[in-house]
């Protein structure tokens, strides 16, 4: 990345997160410690046939992605938890969309920050819109490793959360 391209991922990623970023601020049982521990958990779940096809439905009627529509049922969650209507949520990308790196071996995983504006109280397919969208954007602009985002938005470091994203 270097040049034009360089400067278009920068430009796009410094519009989409500037401003104030919002730190979730999830109800907990414990309060935040002030370093992290990196402890967590991990919940599954596994969606009935039935709801499953349901789901596919909704997505061919939405024109989106089950993951676009599964993430904005994840935020409507997060926002009904945290009531913060600006919620960024990571996403890791494989980055592996142009064909010279196909062949090669390696770990090319990336993590895109998607924003999202849950104000206005949007009906959930106005939800499903604007992830879609969000999601497209952020696509087109996924070459620019997560690490480089971070420090060209200077973002005040804490150690009691992850810069950018906590979700």
């Amino acid at each position: 990345l270097q040049g034009e391209v360089l400067e278009n991922q920068l430009s796009y990623w410094r519009h989409q997160l500037g401003g104030p970023l919002p730190i979730m601020s999830l109800p907990t049982d414990h309060p935040r410690p002030a370093v992290r521990t990196y402890q967590g958990a991990r919940q599954s779940l596994v969606l009935s046939k039935g709801l499953t096809r349901a789901l596919k439905i909704l997505c061919q009627q939405e024109r989106a992605t089950l993951f676009m529509t599964l993430l904005a049922a994840f935020k409507t969650l997060l926002y009904r938890y945290t009531m913060q209507a600006d919620i960024i949520v990571g996403s890791p990308v494989a980055n592996r969309h142009r064909f010279e790196l196909e062949g090669l071996i390696g770990f090319f995983v990336n993590t895109l920050p998607l924003r999202g504006d849950l104000s206005g109280d949007p009906t959930f397919g106005e939800l499903v819109a604007r992830v879609w969208e969000a999601m497209i954007a952020a696509l087109a602009h996924q070459d620019l490793p997560f690490e480089r985002m971070v420090e060209e938005l200077q973002l005040e470091r804490s150690l009691s959360h992850a810069p950018l994203v906590q979700v």
